[in-house]
């Protein structure tokens, strides 16, 4: 049977039909969530795209937090379904108190909007069990917010349990502790991450296809085939 991934739509998301793109090419089918219906349609996993939900108001992913979707989302994650925060979804993600911290305002106050690349720290997650440990990937990073915020208890927490999955690699882009580009839930089934591996799911179009990679990981997730 097909897997199923919804993909949620808020008011000013943009990168919505890229992710359901992505879903596509790695041969799940790809669902249109709204952000006003608490129903998941069915869905085996969730992926909250990138874009600016709500005009980024408050702050990013503030007002997203209380979506009607977003409950179904949080009891879903609660049982174990794959959930993907992308860009603004990362910030979503850790307002629902999802995942820890926060993403602040760039280091150096400029929108920053280029390919990056990225180390895999974790490969052990519903999202990135298709890489190797220590692999280097490119994927695009366009955000303005993207410096990821967390206290040092939160930050020795992650990195003594392995929740940093993804790690900028040369100059930090945004000023993120640690280098940090995307972090997991304790068990490994919720991921956030600035970057944009949706945007990179064909070499033709986007500066590689290391992205693909992430949807295939929670494809496995789903069939059973890694206990992530």
């Amino acid at each position: 049977m097909t897997a199923r991934i919804g993909v949620i739509t808020f008011p000013g998301t943009l990168d919505d039909v890229d992710a359901a793109r992505a879903v596509r090419y790695s041969g799940a089918a790809p669902v249109d969530l709204w952000h006003a219906d608490a129903d998941l349609k069915g869905v085996d996993a969730v992926i909250v795209p990138g874009g600016f939900s709500y005009g980024d108001y408050l702050r990013c992913g503030a007002i997203a937090r209380f979506a009607p979707v977003m409950t179904p989302v949080i009891e879903a994650a609660g049982k174990g379904m794959p959930v993907l925060g992308i860009c603004n979804g990362f910030q979503v993600l850790c307002e629902a108190g999802l995942l820890p911290g926060a993403l602040v305002r760039n280091d150096k106050l400029h929108f920053v909007c280029r390919d990056q690349w990225l180390r895999v720290e974790n490969n052990t997650t519903a999202w990135s069990t298709r890489y190797d440990t220590g692999a280097e990937i490119l994927v695009p990073l366009k955000s303005g917010e993207g410096g990821y915020m967390a206290d040092r208890s939160t930050l020795d927490t992650l990195e003594g349990e392995g929740r940093v999955v993804f790690r900028y690699v040369g100059e930090n882009p945004n000023g993120s502790r640690n280098d940090i580009a995307g972090i997991s839930s304790p068990n490994g089934r919720v991921v956030g991450l600035m970057p944009h591996p949706e945007h990179a799911v064909d070499a033709l179009t986007g500066p590689s296809d290391d992205g693909l990679g992430m949807f295939y990981s929670a494809l496995d997730a789903l069939a059973g085939l890694v206990s992530a």
